[in-house]
């Protein structure tokens, strides 16, 4: 081989080299590279997800105020049912007491 063939076989071999690094490159970038569009449904997505995320709070919050107040409406409630029955076990003891002081008298 000599030395014009040399350097034209050189000279492929580097055009050759060059080329597939170009192609490599380009086909990197390709797959890399992200389109506005996707930017931008991926921006969307993360907004719609925060307001979500807030949307949730605040429906816990709601939720957490009603059981508070579901609760002590349901003390008050049961606060009130004993009192009655209290109540209750009171009026029929009078009455049982009443009842028999009646009966008493109209014996006597």
């Amino acid at each position: 081989m000599n030395r014009t063939e040399f350097v034209i076989a050189t000279a492929i071999i580097l055009f050759v080299a060059y080329c597939m690094g170009w192609f490599s490159n380009w086909l990197v970038n390709r797959f890399k590279r992200i389109s506005q569009a996707d930017v931008d449904q991926l921006e969307r997505m993360s907004q719609e997800l925060h307001e979500a995320e807030e949307t949730r709070d605040q429906a816990i919050t709601y939720l957490q105020q009603r059981e508070a107040e579901l609760t002590n409406q349901l003390a008050q409630t049961e606060a009130e049912l004993a009192a009655a029955m209290e109540g209750l076990r009171e009026a029929r003891h009078e009455a049982e007491e009443m009842r028999s002081w009646i009966e008493r008298h109209q014996q006597a």
